[in-house]
């Protein structure tokens, strides 16, 4: 009887660990990114879902237009001088490298 016992104690050990370690990670990136600004996490996100967008573009020689991509574009030509110079086969590279 003191075997399951002890065996069940054991193993919820570790997972007790785990599960605050989650805790305490997870509530770091929140707080850190709400200290962080929410025009940064809305930029990413921005570039992020257009990756398969400017892919389509460069592997297409600029055939393929999406709307995220050019979404990307304009939130890209918004940021910088420079970016509003660049064209969008350049800036559809640009978020690839990102």
């Amino acid at each position: 009887m003191m075997r399951p016992i002890l065996l069940l104690a054991v193993l919820a050990l570790p997972l007790s660990a785990m599960a605050s370690s989650f805790a305490g990670s997870s509530a770091g990136s929140a707080s850190g990114a709400s200290s962080a600004g929410s025009s940064s996490s809305g930029d990413d996100k921005i570039v992020i879902e257009a990756r398969d967008d400017a892919a389509a573009f460069v592997a297409s020689d600029g055939a393929i237009r999406g709307a995220r991509l050019e979404a990307a574009l304009l939130h890209l030509r918004e940021q910088s001088v420079a970016q509003q110079q660049a064209s969008d086969m350049a800036l559809a590279r640009t978020l690839l490298a990102r």
